[in-house]
């Protein structure tokens, strides 16, 4: 069943657990997600790109996730990651996106702030209900590549100033909270090293569920600490994918042996991600 993000996340928080997000490049993903979700009695967040969501198939894509989202037996809801274009973010909610990360993150503070308030009071002018996320804090990486010049750890993260949450969370009027504490989007180089007293910090500042992007090699040991800290939210995309692509290298020639047999390389697609996916909400739940 479709469902409201904040809604979802708060549920989740009031019983000790956090909800696992993951993007989706393609609808095989997105039905193993949802499958596994079902499986676990849990809820999922089904992520889109903004690269993904500028092009026709995308908001193609949007449409079928929010047509997967309304026939599921457990809570789904389907979100637009990482926007910061007007355009895009339209488009995305049109086609069926009902909540939207906002990122004015590499901006000036005073303009992510305005950046989010801007989409906020045009979404409202449309008249659509759309739940909005705002992050706070630079993340290193690209969400879409799993590594690259700037894959880094801790280091290299601009961590979420605790002391500007109450003010940014009062004023950019988001229902959630993306934040950097270490974590980065794609590969970390060594080990992952969160700032457990950082995050802690932010945590006591607002009452609003945060958001813990680049969970992808953080180990399960250190995750599980995440709801403790009011995070009600946590993003996958690099492992799952590296595993999909992994397993298709892996499978491809057996399957093109067996008279092209796409049909079995679908089903190997989906029990990868399905595992995957399973894992996670065995980490964050309770």
């Amino acid at each position: 069943m479709r469902t409201r993000l904040d809604t979802l996340v708060v549920s989740a928080l009031q019983q000790g657990s956090a909800v696992p997000a993951f993007t989706c490049y393609d609808f095989t993903t997105a039905l193993a997600v949802v499958g596994a979700a079902e499986q676990a009695g849990r809820g999922a967040i089904l992520l889109v790109a903004p690269k993904t969501a500028a092009t026709p198939n995308g908001l193609r894509l949007i449409a079928a996730l929010r047509g997967l989202a309304d026939g599921a037996s457990v809570p789904i809801a389907v979100q637009l990651d990482h926007a910061a274009q007007w355009q895009v973010i339209a488009d995305a909610v049109s086609a069926g996106a009902d909540s939207v990360l906002v990122d004015g993150s590499s901006l000036p503070y005073e303009d992510n702030i305005a950046l989010v308030r801007g989409v906020r009071a045009a979404l409202e002018a449309q008249g659509a209900d759309v739940v909005i996320e705002a992050e706070l804090g630079g993340l290193a990486g690209d969400e879409d590549r799993a590594f690259g010049a700037d894959a880094a750890g801790a280091d290299a993260a601009g961590l979420t100033d605790p002391a500007q949450v109450e003010d940014f969370v009062a004023r950019a009027g988001a229902q959630l909270l993306a934040v950097a504490v270490g974590n980065v989007h794609g590969k970390y180089k060594g080990e992952p090293r969160l700032r457990w007293d950082v995050l802690q910090d932010i945590a006591v500042r607002t009452h609003i569920p945060l958001v813990l992007h680049g969970a992808s090699g953080i180990p399960a040991a250190e995750l599980v600490k995440a709801a403790a800290m009011n995070v009600g939210k946590v993003n996958f995309n690099t492992e799952l994918r590296t595993g999909v692509l992994a397993l298709l290298e892996q499978r491809l020639a057996a399957h093109r042996a067996d008279g092209e047999n796409l049909q079995g390389l679908l089903a190997e697609w989906d029990r990868e991600a399905r595992s995957f996916a399973a894992a996670a909400l065995g980490t964050l739940s309770r």
